[in-house]
């Protein structure tokens, strides 16, 4: 099985893993393999080869339906990079937290809604720049 930082290094597959999350999440119990090439823009066989992939590393599933197959989300294995960003994470949080520590507490709301705002405008611009470059 592959590593699972080199699965999820590719842009198509975490566009995949996004899909299938979305979906997901609207209550879907599954997206065909016609639903994913369609949301990508990209072929049938790229949209299959990225599939396995996945299907190996146990991030999808397959359910199978006739000559139909429907694709869910396993994040399951994601736990591996959940389990390595942690410490780095903990290390910022508790960097922040000092120099949080020593504002006045206005000055320390406005710092995390400032904070706030940035990451969500910066996730919003990499959603929008993904979407226009067509990854």
């Amino acid at each position: 099985m592959a590593d699972i930082f080199d699965v999820i290094a590719d842009g198509t597959r975490r566009d995949i893993l996004q899909i299938l999350l979305d979906r997901s999440t609207a209550g879907e119990r599954g997206t065909s393999v016609s639903q994913i090439v369609h949301e990508l823009g990209a072929s049938q066989p790229t949209v299959s080869k990225h599939l396995k992939v996945l299907r190996e590393a146990h991030l999808v599933s397959v359910r199978e339906e006739g000559q139909h197959r429907f694709y869910s989300l396993s994040a399951g294995p994601l736990d591996e990079v959940d389990e390595w960003l942690v410490p780095f994470l903990d290390d910022v949080a508790a960097a922040d937290e000092e120099t949080v520590a020593g504002l006045p507490d206005s000055a320390a709301h406005a710092a995390d809604v400032v904070g706030r705002a940035a990451a969500s405008a910066k996730h919003a611009w990499e959603n929008a720049w993904w979407k226009r470059s067509g990854r």
